[in-house]
């Protein structure tokens, strides 16, 4: 991995040339948007911040890489409400769905410096929970909001947790963690 940088703020542009400008497989994507669940998760995320600001960020998904289709696709945890059917858990989903600036308000891209044998690793345990149908966890995303209230519980053990269950930035470091790289040390 690569030192820290500082962000880039890129304005003028939409969202969808934003994420094709950016987005790389193994690249995390941050994203907040303007939904009742991406406004609680700002909310809860201000006692992160001395001055209790709200979070910016709603939801973490991985950049998975342009397939045959032609088409950019994400591997993500989420709860997706679509025509009468309800996907929760991990998934696949093609990019296009943040090139909504209506849902989508803010984007950032997060680029780890990533070697192809790591890349691989994220790419392949995110495919291996999509095809074992992990599921969406409300739970531990409940005892994630309890710990940020709670400082003294925050490097410990998710007491919610369940096995093959997880919310999205969980996710993300989970395969980050198969692929020996801890986004969150201590």
């Amino acid at each position: 991995m690569t030192s820290a940088t500082m962000p880039v703020i890129v304005e003028g542009v939409s969202n969808q040339e934003f994420l094709d400008r950016y987005a790389r497989p193994g690249c995390v994507g941050l994203s907040g948007g303007v939904t009742l669940v991406d406004k609680a998760i700002c909310r809860a995320q201000r006692h992160l911040d001395e001055e209790h600001r709200w979070g910016v960020w709603s939801h973490a998904f991985v950049f998975q890489g342009r397939r045959a289709d032609g088409h950019h696709w994400v591997i993500e945890s989420d709860i997706q409400l679509q025509n009468k059917h309800i996907q929760l858990g991990v998934q696949e989903t093609r990019i296009t769905k943040y090139f909504k600036e209506e849902n989508y308000t803010t984007l950032a891209v997060l680029d780890f410096g990533l070697t192809a044998s790591q890349t691989s690793a994220i790419l392949a345990s995110g495919l291996e929970m999509v095809a074992n149908r992990t599921k969406y966890s409300l739970r531990e995303l409940l005892g994630t909001l309890i710990a940020l209230r709670r400082p003294g519980l925050r490097s410990a053990e998710n007491v919610m947790a369940r096995e093959r269950s997880v919310y999205c930035s969980a996710f993300v470091q989970h395969l980050f963690c198969k692929a020996g790289i801890d986004l969150a040390p201590g």
